[in-house]
């Protein structure tokens, strides 16, 4: 494929791409497929000889669409939200055109600068404190990771690693591995400090939690992979205070800020807690300015190291979304969840398992658990909607999680008839069910 070629296959596939998201509501939400389905529809093994765009072009909607989960679609209401959008799908395509491996300022100084001036943007817009930013000369800093899972893996390793050196230097006599064997990480069933966590959006007391911390010289992470995109409204900021007595913090913007995965924002108030840990010096990736103290090698900030241009995207939707069009999507979902469970609490049927604080509702029968995962297989095995559960206080619970960029409140209403009307056909079926084995 030469440039020619690529100049029309590309619009062909961004053509594609728009008609997918713009008519993805007619798609059927969750695929009907069995596990080894696509394996008998490619061949054993690759071409010897090239194929054309076109032969690959007809093979999506043929073996890659069946087997597709749409996260995008207006009746998705499971997990979190992995929202997108058009801004963020662009940068990524520069970002795979570019395709530069930024694992140092040299190797690319735009990749590196961008993602430091776009973390202290992201910072401020959720008014986290000033020793988090880079800007200034300061001590902090923010990186990119994958996921949250491996920012919460980066900090326990440097609270490893920044432990184990201060008693070192508090007993000598002590080796590491006298050090290592005493070594205690506190966490609850939802592993660190959590602003909304997983099963139910629930907060954790930061104020409790973070003294306790900062006595004890304990480094405390907090994780706030979707709730995090809310800080950037003013009304739900107070959920995020007493991230100052963090050592580090993150959340994920690939999860509610409109930028697609993986895009984990991390911040850590001292970053050579960070770099000392994961510091990598071989001669052929120094470079001059290394010292200077001006610039950031991020390889030093993450376990791989090469890393990708993923700042594009937030620079991208920063800017052409702005701070108020970003808000006013997080403001939609939250009204969109309270609607939701508005109509949850007018059938007596049913109760709320959980405060409803941002896009997430915790639903469920009044009865038992067993009749609670009959619903959710009857929900999901329509495949009009899709929901996930999860246990809250040893019941089984319903999640309702607002998720697609383009949910409207007729998607809401839509669900809550189809919930209610198999609930209907539930209940109707278990108390026949039960007369027959009383009368037996």
């Amino acid at each position: 494929m030469d440039a020619a070629e690529f100049r029309k296959s590309g619009k062909q596939m961004v053509d594609y791409i728009a008609d997918y998201l713009e008519k993805i509501d007619k798609r059927q939400v969750f695929p009907d497929v069995e596990p080894g389905y696509l394996r008998p529809l490619i061949p054993d093994c690759a071409p010897q000889d090239p194929e054309s765009f076109d032969d690959v072009f007809k093979d999506i909607e043929k073996i890659i669409m069946p087997g597709v989960t749409h996260w995008h679609s207006p009746y998705f209401f499971a997990y979190f939200p992995s929202t997108s959008s058009f801004p963020a799908l662009l940068a990524d395509m520069l970002c795979g055109g570019i395709g530069c491996v930024g694992f140092s300022w040299a190797a690319s100084p735009a990749c590196t600068e961008l993602e430091t001036v776009m973390m202290d943007w992201l910072g401020k817009m959720i008014n986290l404190p000033e020793e988090f930013l880079a800007e200034k000369g300061g001590q902090g800093g923010g990186v990119i990771q994958g996921s949250a899972s491996e920012a919460t893996l980066i900090s326990l390793l440097a609270a490893r690693t920044k432990t184990i050196r201060r008693v070192q230097s508090e007993k000598p006599e002590l080796t590491e591995a006298d050090i290592m064997g005493r070594l205690v990480a506190y966490a609850s069933d939802q592993f660190c400090a959590t602003l909304g966590t997983t099963p139910c959006c629930s907060f954790d007391k930061l104020f409790d939690l973070g003294p306790i911390c900062n006595k004890k010289s304990f480094w405390m992470h907090i994780d706030a992979a979707y709730a995090g995109s809310a800080f950037i409204c003013p009304e739900f900021r107070h959920l995020l205070n007493g991230v100052e007595f963090a050592d580090s913090f993150m959340f994920n913007p690939h999860k509610w800020l409109l930028v697609n995965f993986d895009c984990s924002a991390m911040w850590v108030k001292k970053r050579s807690d960070i770099t000392s840990v994961f510091k990598l010096e071989p001669l052929y990736l120094q470079h001059q300015h290394q010292d200077s103290g001006l610039v950031t090698d991020y390889r030093h900030w993450q376990i791989p190291l090469g890393r990708r241009f993923r700042s594009l995207k937030l620079w991208f939707v920063l800017r052409m979304y702005g701070v108020r069009g970003l808000q006013e999507h997080i403001r939609k979902h939250i009204r969109l969840s309270h609607q939701f469970e508005d109509l949850v609490l007018q059938d007596e049927r049913f109760e709320i398992c959980a405060e409803v604080v941002l896009g997430l509702v915790c639903f469920r029968l009044k009865g038992s658990n067993e009749l609670n995962k009959e619903l959710l297989k009857s929900i999901n095995e329509a495949k009009k909607i899709h929901l996930v559960p999860c246990h809250l206080r040893e019941k089984f619970v319903l999640r309702f999680a607002i998720c697609s960029r383009v949910v409207e409140t007729t998607h809401v209403e839509f669900a809550w008839q189809h919930i209610s009307q198999l609930a209907t056909d539930l209940l109707k079926a278990w108390e026949q069910n039960h007369h027959q084995q009383h009368q037996q």
